[in-house]
Parts: C-alpha cells; structure tokens; sequence
C-alpha cells in the first residue's frame, strides 16, 4: 500500500466511532482480571440498546428474506475477517434449526472457507474476489444479498453488495459505525452505533456481538414468517444428532401429552418430520394426508391445528 493511500485510511479511521479510544477503557491494562471482565460486561450492555435503535430496518430485512427463500431465492451473506465469520456461522445454523436446504442460506467470506479458522490477513482489500465468489455461486436478481462490514469501508463487502445492485439483486448492508461516508445505496442500511470498542478498532467485540445478534433476528424472524416455527417450538428442526433427535421426541411428548415410546413410535411413523407427526395425530391422519395438507398451507402448521 502507498503512503497516500495509508493516509486516506488514517483518516477515514479517525472518523469512525469504533475506531475511537474508549475513555471508560484506558486503563484497562492496569486492572485485576475481574475488573477487566467487568469493564467488557459494562461495554456489552450497550449492544442491545444500539440494535434496539435499528429494529424497524431490521424487521424489513427479515421480511425481504423471508420472501425472497418463499419465491424460491436465497439469503446471502457477504463479510470478511469477524464479520464474514458471523455470517457463514448463522447460515450454517439454519438447516438443523429450521429445516432449511444449505443452498437457500449461504454465507461469503473473503479469502474461503480456510479464513474460518485461519485469519487472512488482507483478504478484505480483495474487490475482484467479492465478485468472483458472488458469480461462483450465480448470485440471481430473486436473491437477497447482505453485506455485514462493521467499519463501514470494507472494500470486498461494498463491492460484493455494489455488483448485487448492479444486477436488480436486493441488498442490505449491516455497519457498526455511521455511514456517511458510505457511496453505494443498499436497499437495506441497518447502523448500529454501538459506540468506541473495548480495545480500540477491535470490532470482533461489539461490533461482532451486535451483528450476531441483528443475524439471529433476521435469520428466526424470517423462518418465523415462513411458517418454520409453531408457537416457539422448533418444529421443522432435522434430528441429525442425538440431542436434536431428543429435542424432536420432548417436543411431541409435551405438544401431545404422550410419553417417550408413544412419541418414539409416531415420530418414526411420519418419517422424522415433527411437524407431519403433529398433524397426524392432532387430525388422526396418515403420513400421505399429513403432507398433502402441509403443502396446501405452505408448511403453516397453525393454519391446521
């Protein structure tokens, strides 16, 4: 990098808040171990309160998501370094929660899979490589597109959400820090002020806490609207591990007022599906009857029982 462009970058740094010395935190270095946790606690409690301000914008990106995966589409998420990490983490979580085919929610990361554990250093600056990995996996216009880059300049996450513009995709774009100096227009800005880092300029911390959390809300809620949930029960969940397989039984045990064996058996008898198991035995259908009625309401379990 030349030294005009490490100039630019200073200054763009000096203007974003999380790139700001923490007056609270100063001193950190010269606490108990105790002490030092309780600053970081401190600082966290303000997380929840930044994502509170953005909820409204937040809520539209979970309905843009969950009619985008309805008409066939996908959720994408675009970052690097943390913020890339977050995103492929809550799309890897969506199948066993929800049901959902790994194609439908997918995550980017600049530098590949290997950055997931193995920090690429300079893999953000890549502008070329967002578009290379957004065209590997056919970014379409039906496709909902979400770039997460905490510091608001992250050339591989506005290049990536700048060639979704550029192809009629809807776009969001996820910032820890004010955006004017932002150039492009996403469909979608959610801005979370959560204020100076506990180390300064290390936004893994809560920045990447508030960006998790903005994930898990748009993720859930879009699956909520989807008809991927009854009440708060999990019941499109795929039982691939011990614990979800029990999950799955608790969850017929205490909708139906059965017990271990008796859920065993219809669990079993639907194929695995906790949601055709419930259908079954709240309409004493089959298997056959309980599928065909799900696909008329498009999965919406309430719409049945």
């Amino acid at each position: 990098m030349d030294k005009n462009r490490q100039k630019d970058l200073v200054k763009t740094l000096s203007q974003l808040e999380t790139e700001q010395i923490n007056p609270d935190t100063v001193n950190i270095d010269s606490l108990t171990s105790l002490e030092i946790v309780k600053k970081i606690n401190s600082e966290d409690k303000k997380v929840a309160l930044a994502v509170e301000k953005a909820l409204p914008q937040i809520a539209e990106a979970a309905e843009i998501a969950a009619q985008r995966l309805k008409a066939g589409g996908r959720l994408i998420y675009i970052g690097a370094g943390s913020s890339g990490r977050l995103g492929v983490l809550d799309a890897a979580e969506c199948p066993p929660t929800f049901g959902t085919d790994p194609s439908q929610i997918v995550g980017l990361i600049s530098g590949g899979l290997e950055t997931l554990t193995l920090s690429k250093e300079g893999a953000e600056d890549h502008t070329d490589w967002a578009i290379e990995d957004l065209k590997q996996i056919n970014l379409h216009k039906n496709d909902f597109l979400i770039g997460l880059a905490a510091s608001v300049q992250t050339p591989y996450t506005l290049a990536g959400i700048e060639y979704g513009i550029s192809i009629g995709c809807k776009t969001g774009l996820i910032v820890c820090n004010r955006a004017e100096l932002l150039k492009i227009k996403p469909d979608i800005l959610i801005e979370l002020a959560v204020g100076p880092e506990v180390i300064t300029g290390s936004t893994r911390m809560k920045s990447g806490t508030a960006q998790k959390m903005v994930l898990n809300m748009i993720s859930t809620t879009a699956m909520i609207l989807m008809g991927k949930t009854y009440g708060n029960l999990m019941v499109d969940l795929q039982a691939r591990s011990e614990k979800l397989a029990a999950r799955s039984r608790k969850i017929l045990m205490e909708f139906l007022k059965i017990d271990y064996h008796d859920a065993d058996q219809l669990l079993q008898s639907a194929g695995g599906s906790v949601k055709t198991a419930l259908v079954m035995k709240k309409l004493s259908i089959t298997r056959d009857e309980a599928e065909r009625r799900l696909a008329q309401v498009d999965g919406f379990l309430r719409q049945l029982i």
